[in-house]
């Protein structure tokens, strides 16, 4: 595929501000939707919103591949993202009127909208030459920063919103993240409109989910699981952790921003080590940080929480990147799009098991236990990596 420059100026701008308002809608509506399922059903579903989320993404994640590759990425994106101003508000109605079950249908939708936003990276690796396509996608994930930072930060005043309107506290930020999906929508509808991609054979299920066992795709796909196993579950616990020891919804939200800077914020420096090192290194490194995470973790309560959530954020995204990078340059043309949609929705079905594992382990050994499990989940990569170096 040629790509001008100039398409790939206006093309990197309206995704870089589509993932950023959807992330930051998704962070606002995850957050609010843990607390609220906590105070409805208990801490035990408290990782049920969360988990509908996440599954939102995988079928998101999952479809979009196929129809990227038959019609290109706009009408997809535009199309998801709307789905998720749908979501944000349901989940908003359900929240004003505390109908948990309703609550999960709306982060369903807003999930499939984040679905979009982690395909984005993809989109942009293909504006860019093959020896940098690790720093292309990794610009994207970047985007993320916004959220990580305003997402957090707007659940007080979120919340305060929530009050002013007469409804619940909680179903403020809710709202926001409504708005902040919309701002997706819209910057999607400035990107360059471009003709469908050549038509390419639609790959069968049975011929995707064994291309999944190919080395080339086994590698990444195990370490972005399991790093996204262990990330999800000590993140999705950490607000009922810190509510737990006396902190209020400013302390929530400074900590996951921490988190979430960790995530995203230095995505063009894991991109720039993918580029020169390789993807495989990248995603060693990661392993290395997620592990030190959950022991600095594990003991936390408070505040001190803010530096073992980085690492978490980091580990997760030098993972993320390394495996994203091998995707993106090794994989043939005609099959690539679908098959990192495969990946994608793999990498996220399992990690909605991790959101609903989340709330069992905290109910029946805390914070700690979640940490540790979520530690050792993180390791399981390093010895497929072993033997494929081997």
């Amino acid at each position: 595929m040629t790509v001008t420059t100039t398409t790939t100026r206006r093309s990197m701008l309206p995704l870089f501000a589509g993932v950023a308002s959807m992330n930051t809608a998704m962070v606002g509506a995850s957050t609010a939707g843990t607390l609220l399922a906590a105070a409805a059903a208990g801490s035990g579903w408290s990782g049920l919103p969360s988990a509908c989320g996440v599954l939102g993404s995988a079928l998101g994640t999952l479809g979009a591949g196929t129809v990227m590759a038959r019609r290109g990425s706009r009408p997809v994106l535009l199309a998801m993202y709307g789905l998720a101003v749908a979501g944000a508000l349901v989940a908003f109605a359900a929240a004003a009127g505390t109908v948990f079950a309703v609550l999960l249908v709306g982060m369903v939708l807003v999930g499939i909208g984040n679905g979009a936003a982690q395909l984005s990276r993809y989109v942009a690796a293909e504006l860019y030459p093959v020896r940098r396509r690790g720093f292309g996608l990794s610009v994207i994930v970047w985007a993320g920063t916004v959220g990580a930072v305003a997402g957090p930060a707007l659940l007080a005043p979120g919340a305060r919103v929530g009050e002013w309107l007469g409804l619940p506290a909680l179903a403020g930020p809710v709202l926001v993240a409504a708005v902040a999906s919309g701002l997706a929508l819209l910057a999607t509808a400035t990107l360059p409109r471009v003709p469908p991609p050549p038509a390419r054979p639609r790959l069968s299920a049975v011929t995707a989910f064994a291309a999944l066992r190919r080395p080339v795709v086994l590698t990444p796909l195990v370490a972005m699981v399991a790093a996204q196993l262990a990330m999800v579950a000590v993140m999705t616990m950490t607000p009922l952790q810190l509510e737990h020891h006396g902190h209020g919804l400013d302390v929530v939200g400074w900590t996951l921003a921490a988190h979430m800077i960790g995530m995203f914020a230095l995505a063009p420096l894991s991109g720039r080590i993918a580029d020169r090192l390789g993807g495989r290194v990248t995603i060693g490194l990661g392993i290395g940080a997620l592990v030190l995470a959950a022991a600095a973790s594990a003991p936390a309560g408070g505040v001190e929480l803010s530096f073992g959530l980085f690492l978490l954020g980091y580990g997760w995204n030098l993972v993320f990147v390394g495996g994203s990078s091998l995707l993106s340059r090794d994989l043939p043309a005609e099959e690539r799009i679908q098959l990192q949609g495969v990946v994608d929705a793999v990498v996220w079905g399992s990690s909605a098991l991790a959101s609903l594992a989340a709330g069992t382990l905290f109910h029946a050994g805390g914070y700690a236990l979640v940490a540790v499990v979520g530690g050792l989940v993180a390791v399981a990569p390093v010895v497929l990596l072993a033997r494929r170096n081997g």
